[in-house]
C-alpha cells in the first residue's frame, strides 16, 4: 500500500488540503475511477464494501446501456428505460463515493486528478473513459452527420428523423422530400446493422399508418460499409445471413464503399456515387477518449492506452486502464481485445480482484479474455449468433439476443419497462414514443 504521508511530505501540504472536490475523509487507500461505463461500473461493483475508498467521477449522473441506443433513436424505447442513476446503483455501497464532474487532466507525478469542479488525490487511478465517435478527420461529415455513442445522440437522431418526416409531409418540392425521407447509415458493424433493421421496420410498419399521404417506398435506407462484408468481426455465415435479412427489409447495402463528403443534403462516396439525404448516421468507427496527462508514447492505434497484461498503464505503477481504451497488446492479441461490453465487464471484475491483491502483496495473474460469443439483431425475429463453433441465425438467435440484453440492463424497473415494450412491439410493431419534444437543429447536434 502507498504511504500517503510519505508521498506528500515533499509537497509540504496535507492530503485534506489537496482535495478541492469535497470527499469523505478516510484512512483507506483511495481508488479513483474515471468513467461509469460497463468497465468502470463492473470495477466499482467488485470493490463494494472492500477495505478501500472508491471515488467514481463521471460527466453524467447515470450509466447508459449502449447496445440499445438504436431503439431509443427509432422510438422503440424511452431513454429512461436504458439509463440508471449511479447514486441509486450505489445504494448500500458504504465505501463508494460518486461525484458529477469531468476529469480534464491527470498529474501522475503528484497523484492528482483535476476536474472541472476541482481536484482530488488518489492512491490508485483507473481510466475507464470509453470511446467517442471517430469521423476520421472528415469535418463535413462530423458537422452535418450524427454519431450514436450516447443517449443524447440517440435522442438527436430521433428528433432529426421525426422532424424531417414532418417536413417531408409539408413540402411540395419532390427533391427536398427525397432528401428528407432518405437515411444513410455508415458502418456495417453491429450498431449500423441494428440501426438499419430498426429503421426498415419503422418504414414498413409505422410510416404507412402515420403518413398515409405517401407510400412507405418513399423512405429509402442505405447502409454503407467500407469492407467486403457486414459484421466483419463475426463469422462469414453471420455476415451473409445479415445481408440477406437486410435486403429482405429493402435496405440498400453498399459494400466496398466509403463516404468521402456530406454537406447536410448530399452524400458523396469514393466510387463517385451521390445520394440525397438529410439523415446521416455514422457508426463507422470509434476512438479512445481520456484526460490529458498520459504520455503520447503510451498511446497506440485507435487512441487507446497501452497496458501490460495486468491492465497497468506503461510507465506507471498505480495507473490502470480498462474497457475500450485499454490496449493489451500481446502475441495472442496484437491488436488488443475487442471493444465490446463483455471485454469491459471482464476487465472491470479482473481489476477489482487485482487491486486487492496488489494492496495485500499477493501474486497476480495476467488478464485473459473469455470470448462468450457474439450476437446481433436485424429487426424483430431476425438475429445472428456466433457461440464458439455454434453459428446460427433466425428466430432462436433473436430470442437469445433478447434474453441476454434484457438480463444485462441495470435495475428491475428498467428490465420491466424494456420487456413490456418489447412484448407490445412483438405483436403489434407499435412504437408509441414518436414525440417531438424539442426542436432539433443539425448544426447544434452535440
Amino acid at each position: 500500500m502507498i504511504d500517503n504521508k510519505k508521498k506528500y511530505d515533499n509537497l509540504d501540504i496535507s492530503c485534506k488540503q489537496l482535495d478541492t472536490v469535497c470527499l469523505p475523509e478516510s484512512s483507506l487507500p483511495r481508488i479513483i475511477v474515471i468513467g461509469g461505463g460497463f468497465a468502470g461500473l463492473a470495477l466499482v461493483e467488485k470493490l463494494k464494501n472492500k477495505e478501500v475508498q472508491v471515488v467514481l467521477f463521471d460527466k453524467n449522473n447515470f450509466h447508459q446501456f449502449q447496445p440499445l441506443l438504436y431503439q431509443v433513436a427509432t422510438s422503440a424505447l424511452e431513454p429512461d428505460s436504458i439509463v440508471f442513476p449511479f447514486r441509486k446503483q450505489f445504494n448500500g455501497y458504504k465505501n463508494v463515493v460518486f461525484r458529477l464532474a469531468e476529469v480534464e487532466e491527470i498529474q501522475p507525478s503528484s497523484n492528482i486528478v483535476k476536474t472541472n469542479k476541482g481536484s482530488a488525490y488518489y492512491d490508485y487511478l483507473v481510466l475507464a473513459t470509453g470511446t467517442t465517435t471517430n469521423f476520421f478527420g472528415m469535418d463535413t461529415v462530423e458537422e452535418n452527420g450524427l454519431g450514436m455513442k450516447n443517449i443524447r445522440d440517440s435522442l438527436n437522431i430521433r428528433h432529426m428523423m421525426l422532424q424531417n418526416l414532418e417536413q417531408a409531409a409539408i413540402t411540395c418540392d419532390g427533391e427536398e422530400r427525397d432528401a428528407l425521407t432518405n437515411f444513410v447509415i455508415v458502418g456495417g458493424g453491429p450498431a449500423g446493422v441494428e440501426m438499419a433493421g430498426a429503421l426498415a421496420e419503422f418504414c414498413k410498419y409505422i410510416l404507412p399508418k402515420d403518413y398515409p399521404e405517401y407510400p412507405s417506398s418513399i423512405m429509402k435506407i442505405y447502409l454503407i460499409e467500407a469492407g467486403e462484408e457486414l459484421l466483419s468481426t463475426m463469422s462469414n455465415k453471420a455476415s451473409s445471413k445479415t445481408l440477406r435479412y437486410l435486403e429482405d427489409l429493402n435496405v440498400k447495402v453498399l459494400l466496398n464503399e466509403s463516404v468521402t463528403n456530406y454537406d447536410g443534403n448530399k452524400v458523396s462516396t469514393k466510387s463517385g456515387k451521390t445520394f440525397l439525404a438529410k439523415n446521416l448516421i455514422w457508426t463507422a468507427g470509434v476512438k479512445g477518449q481520456f484526460p490529458e496527462g498520459i504520455d503520447e508514447k503510451h498511446i497506440v492505434r485507435g487512441n487507446r492506452i497501452k497496458t501490460d497484461p495486468y491492465l497497468k498503464v506503461e510507465g506507471h505503477e498505480n495507473i490502470f486502464a480498462i474497457g475500450d481504451i485499454a490496449a493489451v497488446l500481446t502475441e495472442n492479441t496484437p491488436k488488443g481485445h475487442p471493444q465490446v461490453a463483455q471485454t469491459a465487464i471482464q476487465q472491470g471484475k479482473y481489476l477489482g480482484d487485482t487491486l486487492v491483491k496488489i494492496m495485500n502483496n499477493k501474486p497476480l495473474k495476467p488478464f485473459t479474455y473469455n470470448d462468450k460469443g457474439s450476437l446481433a439483431t436485424v429487426g424483430k425475429r431476425r438475429a445472428v449468433a456466433d457461440l464458439g463453433k455454434l453459428k446460427f441465425g433466425g428466430y432462436f438467435a433473436w430470442l437469445l439476443w433478447s434474453v441476454v440484453h434484457l438480463m444485462s440492463i441495470s435495475g428491475f424497473r428498467n428490465r420491466l419497462m424494456v420487456g413490456f415494450n418489447w412484448a407490445v412491439s412483438y405483436f403489434t410493431y407499435e412504437k408509441s414514443n414518436r414525440l417531438i419534444i424539442r426542436n432539433f437543429k443539425q448544426n447544434n447536434n452535440k
